[in-house]
């Protein structure tokens, strides 16, 4: 299958408001930029292994390995990384890409929480303004979450429009990264499109 910048195959594109444009632009150079650059590859490789808890460890389920008339099977424990999930992977890049490029705060939306939590935490390690944009329903479910985040200094608001859920939180997201996109990075958490 034949790859053109920004596709695969049918598949990709940029289809985003034409006042985000400058904003993405300005973070593919960046990636270009950083991508392959040691001095970026050995920070974000240090910071995974030694604050995220990289590689995380893999787990042999014996019994389950037993219940299933001997195929092995092994659990990948991303739940022993820090902040509890796998979300600290993917944030650790984008946040210390966005200090690269000059960005003074990190935004970004959140369903159950620990995508924000692992926002809130690289902001804080990065010395980085932070906000999360949280469905007010969410808020309530995901009370602990909210004090982790507030915890770590992000400040949490709760989107009160639509459905009050993820996909309200990611409009409010979009709406603010627009309207700051000089000194803000969104911290992409969720497929869209």
């Amino acid at each position: 299958m034949q790859k053109v910048k920004g596709r695969f195959g049918i598949y990709g594109g940029r289809y985003i408001p034409e006042t985000l444009m400058r904003a993405v632009t300005e973070l593919e150079e960046a990636y270009e930029k950083f991508k392959a650059d040691p001095d970026f590859q050995a920070e974000l490789n240090y910071l995974l292994t030694h604050y995220a808890g990289r590689p995380s460890l893999l787990y042999y389920a014996a019994k389950m390995t037993q219940d299933l008339d001997g195929a092995k099977v092994y659990l990948k424990r991303e739940d022993l990384n820090h902040t509890g999930s796998h979300k600290i992977n993917n944030v650790l890049g984008q946040a210390l890409l966005a200090k690269r490029m000059g960005k003074k705060r990190l935004i970004a939306e959140t369903g159950a929480g620990q995508h924000g939590v692992a926002t809130a935490t690289a902001a804080a390690l990065l010395d980085l303004e932070c906000d999360i944009y949280m469905g007010a329903e969410d808020m309530e479910r995901q009370a602990l979450n909210v004090f982790r985040m507030e915890l770590l200094n992000a400040r949490v608001h709760p989107v009160k429009t639509g459905t009050q859920t993820l996909k309200d939180a990611i409009n409010e997201t979009l709406r603010e990264w627009a309207s700051r996109v000089e000194d803000t990075h969104y911290v992409v958490g969720s497929v869209m499109g």
